[in-house]
């Protein structure tokens, strides 16, 4: 599976040309960012093992103002990559798990089609809403 990361050509001159307009405005662009990240969240949560449900908890949206991921494991659940993409663990890597280089989750739910729509169509609304609330008019 070969995806292009998905891109805003102009994010960050939009970004401090909103910090022009006010200094709040920047963090609405994270949060627009989080929301569009979030239909990948979405779509890769049910798929993940539940034994605690800390592995489903853990998958998130992360951005700054010109960028968003989607990261699951952490301190709460370090096994996590290991569910993902497989390997071997545990006394003498006894444990073994088919190594799969484009996961089963997060780059699954990623390079799904419909997702990547839905994606691109949840961060144009959300992006205009910035823009919107921050007085500009948008075609």
């Amino acid at each position: 599976m070969v995806a292009d990361p998905i891109s805003v050509t102009g994010l960050r001159k939009f970004s401090r040309d909103l910090k022009k307009i006010d200094n709040d405005l920047p963090k609405a662009l994270r949060v627009a960012l989080n929301e569009a990240a979030d239909v990948v969240v979405d779509h890769a949560r049910p798929d993940v093992p539940r034994r605690s449900g800390r592995a489903q908890r853990s998958i998130k949206a992360k951005s700054t103002r010109t960028a968003v991921r989607v990261s699951g494991g952490g301190s709460r659940a370090p096994y996590y990559p290991w569910l993902d993409f497989g390997g071997r663990v545990g006394k003498d890597r006894s444990i073994r798990r088919p190594f799969l280089k484009d996961g089963r989750y997060i780059y699954r739910a990623y390079f799904d089609a419909s997702t990547r729509d839905r994606f691109t169509e949840v961060l144009e609304k959300s992006l205009v809403k910035v823009a919107e609330s921050a007085g500009v008019e948008v075609e």
